[in-house]
């Protein structure tokens, strides 16, 4: 046993068991991490310049200059769509209310995006309509999902009716009507937060392309209302 300790003892050690030879590894180890941390910077300083609101804002207001400001936020928790130039936004109408120093993006302001967004379909249009019944109006709210319903205008054989005598109580006078749309969403209700007005109130709804060419049409001659689902 002891002549096998002492033939352990005599090999040659290892340059890295020198205490000072380890130091020096370590050392250099420490340089590269620290070379490396210095190149690649700290996440937290990674800051866009994003567009806020500079005060709480109702919905259907249109942007102006006072409205938005542009802060650094960190760009890891960026939504999606956020503005980054003021440009973007300004002139735009709000869909809903949004708060101070909330991230204005794409689909908090009326516009392609928000149609997409809302209608699920690439081509979606935003449709404004005035409603029959300004009672209808007051009680929508974005984000609602509703059939849009026209009443039949009338041809020559409404006229011919006219001419007849009329029908008995309780006989069915309901004027046709027409589906337009089924499924349109809701983006925005004019004045929906302040006083109504029935005269200038509008709906917004979001349509794809062929629907909204229809309902658009309709609304110059004919009266609308909608169906809540």
């Amino acid at each position: 046993m002891n002549r096998l300790r002492s033939a352990l003892a005599e090999l040659p050690r290892p340059p890295w068991s020198d205490g000072a030879v380890l130091r020096r590894l370590v050392a250099v180890g420490l340089l590269a991490l620290a070379a490396v941390l210095a190149l690649r910077g700290d996440p937290a300083d990674r800051r866009t310049e994003v567009v806020v609101a500079a005060r709480e804002l109702p919905p259907g207001h249109t942007l102006g200059a006072t409205d938005i400001r542009t802060v650094g936020r960190e760009t890891a928790g960026l939504p999606e769509g956020f503005a980054g130039d003021p440009a973007a936004v300004l002139g735009a109408t709000l869909t809903g209310a949004v708060r101070t120093g909330e991230i204005l993006t794409d689909v908090r302001v009326v516009g392609p995006r928000l149609a997409a967004a809302a209608a699920g379909t690439p081509d979606a249009r935003i449709v404004p309509i005035r409603l029959a019944d300004a009672a209808v109006a007051s009680v929508l709210r974005a984000g609602d999902r509703v059939d849009v319903v026209a009443a039949e205008e009338e041809g020559p054989a409404d006229h011919a009716r006219e001419e007849r005598p009329r029908r008995t109580a309780g006989a069915d006078t309901a004027r046709p009507v027409r589906v337009l749309a089924t499924d349109a969403a809701v983006v925005l209700v004019s004045g929906a937060d302040g006083p109504r007005d029935s005269g200038a109130q509008v709906v917004l709804v979001a349509l794809d392309a062929r629907h909204a060419t229809a309902v658009a049409a309709a609304s110059l001659r004919t009266a609308l209302t909608v169906v809540f689902h």
